[in-house]
């Protein structure tokens, strides 16, 4: 009985670890290199069950050369991946706090320039809720976050800068996004179709939208049914910082009561 006990525990602790460490892999060059290693691997299955000597001896000596080259070409990867396990992040992935203020940098700058130049915009953050239904149809992007790159989305000769953005931590999803208007009947009239769609999609998710208001010049929230106006840049900062900390598992559970408090006395002006 310990026996069988013993051989399901050990195949899975093995596979637990080895799903971690690809979860690490994601985003870097890694990736490629685990899929380059398997196709070489299936080739090599391949040509021993039909006797190929001749390939089955090439793909071996490859294999055996690439056991040497890898730590010499991915060791920026593999020291990175070391680093993460012994900060503990083998079974949390967390950003960097450096990574989390770098993100938020860019994006406050984003904000804050088109709030100068009242250039309309509208970001969403993806939270637990997948927004795929919004953004399938739209331009796929998978970029990474760059100041310049939000404010060329939402340049007024764009094509896609009528729509919105759609990001999920550290990646921009896709551009030209059109979401859903909400059904909010005492939503104010000066509001436009931005700020409708911002609360549209904080009402069906747990989605944060931030907009920028071309006629006023100021940064707007939507989250939670509510609408936060004329956000300042260390409460936009504070707010980001938020949603980039943490595991996602954590940043789930205490973004909401943590926005709640951070915004609360903005919703009663």
């Amino acid at each position: 009985m310990w026996s069988t006990i013993r051989f399901f525990l050990d195949i899975f602790i093995v596979s637990a670890i080895i799903y971690r460490v690809l979860v690490l892999m994601v985003g870097t060059r890694a990736v490629q290199l685990v899929k380059g290693l398997v196709l070489l691997g299936a080739v090599a299955l391949l040509a021993s069950v039909l006797e190929l000597r001749l390939l089955s001896w090439f793909l071996s000596r490859t294999l055996w050369g690439l056991v040497i080259a890898i730590p010499i070409v991915f060791q920026p990867e593999l020291r990175k991946m070391l680093e993460e396990i012994g900060r503990g992040n083998l079974w949390h992935r967390r950003m960097d706090q450096e990574e989390a203020e770098n993100l938020s940098r860019e994006i406050v700058a984003a904000l804050g320039y088109m709030k100068a130049n009242k250039i309309g915009a509208l970001l969403v953050l993806q939270q637990k809720t997948g927004l795929r239904d919004y953004w399938r149809t739209a331009v796929k992007l998978d970029a990474r976050i760059s100041q310049e790159l939000i404010i060329s989305l939402f340049w007024k000769d764009n094509p896609l800068h009528d729509g919105a953005v759609i990001m999920d931590r550290d990646r921009l999803i896709a551009a030209g996004c059109y979401l859903p208007l909400t059904d909010n009947t005492s939503i104010s009239r000066w509001y436009g179709t931005r700020h409708r769609a911002a609360l549209g999609i904080a009402d069906v998710s747990d989605a944060m939208a931030l907009v920028v208001s071309e006629e006023r010049g100021e940064v707007a929230l939507a989250f939670k049914g509510h609408l936060s106006r004329n956000l300042k840049d260390p409460q936009l900062q504070k707010l980001l910082l938020f949603y980039f900390s943490g595991t996602r598992e954590i940043a789930q559970r205490d973004l909401k009561e943590r926005l709640l408090n951070l915004l609360r006395p903005l919703w009663s002006k």
